[in-house]
C-alpha cells in the first residue's frame, strides 16, 4: 500500500501487453467519443459559428502579443485556478478533481508501461498514483454528494443519477475501486483480487467508453470558450456586461 506497484499483482493472470493495449483502446475510445461529440454534438460547428460571429462584431483588431496574454490568462485562471466557479468551494473540488486526475492517469501509464511487474518500481510512482486516486476521489465525491445544483438547491438524494451525472459517477467509482483494489491485495486473496480488478476494469472502461454521452469531453471544450469569450471582450465583439464576480454559488 501507498509504496508498491497496485497493477503488479494482475500480471498473474493478465499479460502486461494486455494492460497496455487496453490503456492505448481507452485514449482511443476518449478521442473518438470526443470526435463524436464534436461533430454529432454539433459543437465544432457552434464553435466556427461563433469566431465567425466575433470576427464580423470585433471592433478592433487584435495583436499576436495580446492574444498570447489572454491565453495565458484564461490559462492560469480559467484553466489552473477554476476561475470561472464564483463559489469557492465549487473551485476546491474542480481543482482536486483535475489535478488528481491527471496525477492518477500518468502515474498508471507510467507504472503499466514502465514497470508493470515490478512490485516495488520507483517510490514516485506509486506515492502520487496513491495521492491523484485519493484527490480525485475527495474531489468528485465532495461534489458528487454534496455540490451538484439539483442536490443543494432542489433537494433531490444525492444517489438521483442523471445522464449529466454520469462521468462523475464512473470517475468516483473508478477511484474507489481502484482503491481497493489496492487494499485487497495486501490480504494475497487471489479470488478477491480478480473479483476488484474486474469491477475496476469495469467501471474504468465505462468512464471512457461514455465519453460521448457524458461531460468529459468539457474538459477539452471549456478553455476554447472562456478564450474565446475574452478574445470577444477584449476586441468588442460581445455585448453582454462584464460577469459579476458576487461571493456565493456560481448556479452551475
Amino acid at each position: 500500500m501507498l509504496i508498491g506497484n497496485p497493477f503488479a499483482p494482475l500480471v498473474s493472470f493478465v499479460s502486461p501487453d494486455i494492460l497496455r493495449g487496453y490503456l492505448v483502446l481507452m485514449a482511443l475510445a476518449v478521442a473518438l467519443g470526443t470526435s463524436y461529440d464534436l461533430v454529432h454534438g454539433k459543437k465544432a460547428a457552434f464553435f466556427l459559428r461563433d469566431r465567425r460571429r466575433a470576427r464580423a462584431a470585433a471592433r478592433r483588431a487584435l495583436g499576436a502579443r495580446e492574444g498570447l496574454r489572454l491565453a495565458a490568462r484564461t490559462l492560469l485562471i480559467d484553466l489552473a485556478a477554476f476561475g470561472e466557479f464564483c463559489n469557492r468551494a465549487k473551485r476546491i473540488a474542480h481543482a482536486l478533481m483535475f489535478y488528481g486526475f491527471i496525477l492518477y492517469v500518468a502515474t498508471t501509464v507510467a507504472l503499466v508501461f514502465g514497470y508493470p511487474a515490478e512490485r516495488h518500481p520507483p517510490l514516485i510512482l506509486p506515492v502520487c498514483w496513491n495521492i491523484g486516486a485519493l484527490m480525485t476521489l475527495v474531489g468528485s465525491g465532495w461534489f458528487f454528494f454534496f455540490l451538484r445544483v439539483d442536490v443543494t438547491h432542489d433537494g433531490q438524494s444525492a444517489w438521483r443519477l442523471r445522464r449529466a451525472d454520469l462521468f462523475l459517477a464512473s470517475l468516483l467509482a473508478s477511484v474507489a475501486f481502484g482503491l481497493l483494489l489496492e487494499w485487497g491485495e495486501l490480504s494475497a486473496n487471489m479470488a478477491a483480487i480478480k473479483v476488484l480488478s474486474g469491477l475496476y476494469g469495469g467501471v474504468t472502461t465505462l468512464l471512457f467508453v461514455t465519453v460521448a454521452w457524458s461531460k468529459f469531453p468539457h474538459m477539452f471544450y471549456k478553455p476554447v470558450l472562456a478564450f474565446q469569450a475574452k478574445r470577444d471582450e477584449a476586441s468588442g465583439a460581445s455585448d453582454l456586461p462584464p460577469p459579476a464576480r458576487e461571493r456565493g454559488d456560481d448556479g452551475g
